[in-house]
């Protein structure tokens, strides 16, 4: 949900930090910018997010947990690319003649879009590395059911979040324009605006941020065990090449958009009054909006790294036979142990027809 600046210029007889200062700041370059990364979004985030849902649905038959994540992501981003058409008409135009419903239901869109796949892809990477480092142990806990449980509530909060927000999505009419998005008074961002971005900021961005690169980096630490090594052989690649694409996706889409979105809240409820500050911000943050609603044709990545079905059911490599990671991608089995081996057995499971020791970190 884009939001708007007030006005590069400080008001004579204002200092820069002054309380009542008002900068006139010219962002015009943002409709056509936005206009052009939407229109190349929803061409491929159709594309990509669609092929992803049919796969799933369609050319999956066993639905594992990690599977459950990823369907929900790729409804989140879909929902939010159907929204798109609409945005680039209006940036194009620069007029919103289609109502305040609609207005309302784009922002949450948005928002949902933006957090929901934060959220999402953190219930990824924590599955991945309960699957992988704790394999035994996860088992009760990594179920189907639970799964679902999850992405509902990840569902709730993003939409309570998102809906309470739009609240002030409102269409303003001046001069004949009619405008969306845009425009919210500063006793407004006092009020309420600054108050739920530092919710959503800190339940949609902050928490995820932080058990992604926790689950990366402990992952990482597991990689180079040699005990690790030697029982995911072939596996160790494909594992990298997982954690690279999702803390990829994740710091490039979604640090620099909520960074800037973060200080654009407290210039906006006048936390921070200062002409240059707002300028930077007003600058970069159609930038870094952009480059978030890019996550939407990302995605795709994610789950092709992620889940060895999906990665077959497109016929990538049908001469291979790789070991999948998660337990309901491939049935637990157990592997017979010489006797040697046999007290070991209680802290070994077999992860996707591999033998996988648990580590203790």
């Amino acid at each position: 949900m884009p939001l708007n600046f007030a006005s590069p210029k400080c008001s004579a007889g204002m200092g820069n930090h002054s309380n009542n200062h008002t900068c006139m700041i010219d962002d015009s370059f943002k409709y056509n910018l936005y206009g052009a990364v939407y229109s190349v979004v929803f061409i491929l985030g159709l594309i990509t997010n669609c092929a992803s849902l049919f796969v799933f649905w369609f050319r999956i038959k066993m639905r594992s947990e990690t599977t459950i994540f990823m369907t929900n992501l790729a409804v989140s981003d879909l929902l939010f690319v159907f929204t798109l058409p609409f945005k680039i008409f209006y940036n194009f135009n620069r007029n919103w003649p289609f109502g305040d419903p609609l207005c309302k239901i784009s922002g949450t869109a948005f928002l949902t879009n933006i957090y929901g796949s934060m959220l999402f892809l953190t219930c990824i990477s924590v599955d991945r590395f309960l699957a992988i480092v704790y394999p035994f142990r996860s088992r009760l806990v990594r179920t189907r059911r639970n799964s679902a449980i999850v992405c509902a509530g990840v569902w709730v909060l993003v939409l309570s979040g998102g809906i309470l927000a739009s609240l002030f999505s409102t269409t303003n009419t001046t001069n004949g324009i009619t405008t969306c998005f845009e425009g919210f008074p500063k006793d407004v961002w006092k009020t309420y605006l600054s108050k739920i971005t530092i919710f959503i900021e800190v339940v949609g961005f902050i928490i995820p941020l932080l058990l992604n690169l926790t689950c990366s980096s402990l992952l990482l630490r597991t990689l180079r065990k040699p005990a690790t090594l030697s029982q995911i052989g072939t596996n160790k690649e494909k594992v990298l090449k997982m954690i690279v694409v999702h803390v990829t996706i994740f710091v490039v889409c979604f640090v620099p958009y909520n960074s800037i979105l973060f200080l654009y809240a407290l210039v906006r409820s006048q936390a921070v009054a200062n002409c240059s500050l707002e300028t930077f911000a007003k600058t970069f943050y159609p930038i870094t909006l952009c480059i978030a609603t890019l996550n939407c044709c990302f995605d795709p990545f994610v789950y092709y790294f992620t889940s060895e079905s999906f990665q077959k059911s497109f016929y990538i490599i049908p001469h291979l036979k790789t070991d999948s990671l998660f337990k309901t991608e491939t049935p637990l089995t157990k592997v017979p142990l010489p006797p040697i081996q046999e007290e070991m057995s209680d802290q070994m499971i077999t992860n996707g027809g591999e033998l996988t020791c648990e580590s203790n970190f």
